[in-house]
């Protein structure tokens, strides 16, 4: 469905090493040849994203854990729904519970937030964007879980895409030096976009020719003003409070991307749970 993120592996190995540090002391107390039955359950609805993790974690800590997915990835489930069923050594199981479920609870949870702000733009042409506000060390998994729940991947870091900001603008001495200055260091095919915050830095910025333009905190009439003026020349990116209340009327406005920082700051983890089955 979406490529999966390449520091996969060392994100979850990363995670267990936190967790586990010099050793599993609970797990210890248990009898090296017991095997556990259990399923991991959602207490609320969402979609499901993470099953790649879980996998990982599950397999690091043992490849006799055996795990049989019961929900798609990028599926929508509804509450008391099992996500998969496992079954495996006793200690390495447990021992991988919390990791597993760290990652399916956030990633879901980003994913199903995600949904919901791409459900609001059902019949409009804007796309939905995510942000670099993401947690630390953690940013690849959560733009996977934003392409999982319909969104789209804005840049991955700083390297890969030109974003001047407004204190950029203002250490560089205004708009026009700053698109310069990009054109001049970065190949052809790299995008260069622009922040600005009215209509007079707009027409500043248009003068120079960037690929495209962020409208930061722009009022409705502006926005369509900014759209009309623009003319479909270049995409114009509308951010700045987005959420819920007042995605579809800022989409309606014409502009082609909406970039919301809250589907990956704001972390809102789905309720799941490992249960034995005896």
């Amino acid at each position: 469905m979406s490529m999966l993120p390449t520091d996969l592996e060392i994100s979850v190995e990363r995670a267990l090493a936190e967790d586990i540090g010099s050793g599993d002391l609970s797990a210890a107390l248990i009898a090296p040849k017991l095997e556990l039955h259990a399923h991991i359950l959602s207490r609320e609805p969402g979609i499901l994203c993470g099953r790649p993790y879980a996998d990982a974690v599950f397999r690091q800590c043992s490849p006799e854990i055996r795990c049989h997915w019961l929900v798609a990835e990028g599926t929508e489930f509804a509450a008391d729904t099992v996500l998969c069923t496992l079954e495996g050594p006793a200690g390495p199981l447990l021992t991988a519970e919390r990791t597993a479920l760290n990652f399916l609870q956030l990633l879901s949870g980003t994913a199903s937030r995600v949904r919901q702000h791409v459900q609001l733009l059902q019949g409009l042409p804007a796309r939905l964007l995510d942000t670099r506000k993401t947690l630390p060390g953690l940013r690849l998994a959560q733009k996977y879980a934003v392409r999982i729940g319909g969104g789209h991947n804005h840049r991955l870091g700083l390297f890969d895409g030109i974003l001047i900001k407004e204190n950029h603008i203002a250490a560089m001495g205004g708009i026009g030096p700053a698109l310069r200055a990009a054109r001049a260091l970065v190949p052809v095919l790299t995008r260069i976009e622009i922040e600005v915050e009215n209509l007079e830095q707009l027409e500043e910025a248009l003068a120079h020719r960037p690929d495209m333009i962020l409208l930061d905190n722009f009022a409705l009439a502006d926005l369509r003003r900014a759209v009309e003026r623009v003319g479909g020349r270049i995409p114009l990116e509308a951010s700045g409070n987005l959420g819920l209340n007042n995605l579809r009327e800022v989409a309606a406005t014409g502009v082609d991307y909406l970039s919301v920082g809250s589907l990956t700051r704001d972390v809102q983890s789905l309720d799941l749970s490992l249960r034995y089955d005896g």
